[in-house]
């Protein structure tokens, strides 16, 4: 195994002998093609003819006034799709174009990814394929409905918790099947070598941007960076560009769901860079939700783009190396962030990203944050709001 396959300890190609030519042949592409100016030049007409960016960096006055430090919103709910998926879903679907694959399949949790696919496939002219878990589809039925009508065949999976994890494992068994013709496009920083290097790529035009808008507007970085972690992409993408500005803060705030119970039987939240330990989940060594017997936790949130059992292994590793905080918040926070941001701005985040609105409403005027935070919402909330009314009225029942 090559150390570019490592973060520290985490990482690596824990898959079969029947997937390693497909992880050889993907690896070997993309060195190649991410630095071929033809390449690039499509990818970045894509970026912000179809998808919309670069995204504002918007101060958030009101927000801002009430909790006593400058907070800024990175726009990522004003791409097409409405969240930041689309920026990594472009990316692969264009490599596998060069690479002469015809089909993609993909994975999906809340939806966003599956829809970014989807999005992205019909503009290539790729056959796509979404798999995603029973409960994911019938909380996020909107985001089935757009899968459709993108031309993207959704497949619901009954298995296990019939989430994000398991939805992974059928992506996955499609492709062993369909390696010749398919890649597999993972939504987030997770998986074998070279995925969490590739996504986490892509999502960088994230970080890269707010470098440039906060020194426009403020001659400085901010001190803080929150964004909110299930598998990680939005995370690391506003993340990595500012790995070695050791003076901003980086914080990642992960799904506490029902108040970060636990026991041995049953995990009742999402934060594995909190409380997971070290395990192999989806090809790689990382962070995970697991028992005593290692066998795989299911996880809770109220988001279903956080409901995850695992964490992008460079999440671990910056974890570990005291370079990442790392931080939860409630089912109930989120739900109150939720509210403050539309109330407040004129603003409906994803619930996801309420997470990481959380944390900035509980630690704003401890001064932990200093004075100029910048919070990536990569999302938008139309896909939550059965989500949130059914709260509302079991709070009222």
């Amino acid at each position: 195994m090559t150390k570019k396959a490592m973060y520290g300890k985490y990482g690596g190609q824990y898959v079969s002998e029947m997937l390693m030519p497909a992880i050889s042949e993907l690896e070997s592409e993309y060195e190649h093609y991410k630095s071929d100016p033809d390449f690039i030049k499509e990818l970045h007409y894509y970026l912000e003819d179809f998808a919309g960016r670069e995204t504002p960096l918007y101060f958030a006055k009101n927000l801002s006034k009430k909790y006593g430090i400058k907070i800024y919103l990175k726009r990522e709910d004003l791409l097409h799709g409405g969240a930041h998926k689309i920026n990594n879903t472009l990316g692969q679907a264009l490599l596998a174009k060069y690479m002469g694959k015809n089909r993609i399949v993909a994975e999906t949790g809340a939806g966003q990814h599956g829809t970014a696919t989807a999005m992205a496939g019909a503009a290539l002219g790729l056959d796509t394929v979404v798999y995603m878990g029973e409960k994911d589809v019938e909380r996020q039925k909107m985001n089935v409905y757009r899968m459709d009508f993108l031309g993207a065949k959704v497949h619901p999976v009954s298995s296990g918790s019939k989430t994000l994890k398991d939805a992974i494992n059928e992506a996955l068994r499609d492709w062993v099947t369909n390696v010749d013709t398919t890649h597999y496009l993972i939504g987030s920083v997770v998986g074998p070598h070279p995925y969490p290097m590739i996504v986490r790529d892509f999502q960088s035009v994230i970080g890269n941007e707010v470098k440039k808008q906060i020194m426009e507007k403020e001659g400085r970085y901010p001190d803080s960076i929150v964004a909110c972690t299930g598998g990680g992409s939005n995370a690391i993408g506003i993340f990595y560009p500012f790995v070695d500005d050791t003076d901003v803060k980086l914080i990642s705030v992960e799904a506490g769901g029902e108040g970060m119970k636990t026991t041995r039987k049953a995990a009742l939240h999402s934060a594995s860079l909190n409380v997971g330990e070290e395990g192999i989940l989806h090809g790689a060594r990382t962070r995970i939700l697991q028992d005593k017997y290692g066998q795989i936790l299911e996880s809770h949130s109220i988001s279903a783009g956080l409901d995850y059992s695992g964490v992008g292994p460079e999440l671990s590793y910056m974890k570990d190396s005291g370079r990442l905080n790392t931080s939860t918040a409630s089912d109930n926070e989120a739900l109150e962030a939720f509210h403050e941001l539309c109330h407040l701005e004129g603003i409906i985040p994803a619930l996801e990203s309420s997470h990481a609105i959380a944390h900035v409403m509980k630690k704003a005027k401890t001064g932990e944050l200093g004075d100029i935070v910048v919070i990536n919402l990569s999302g938008r909330g139309d896909k939550d709001l059965d989500t949130v009314i059914k709260s509302r009225i079991e709070e009222e029942v």
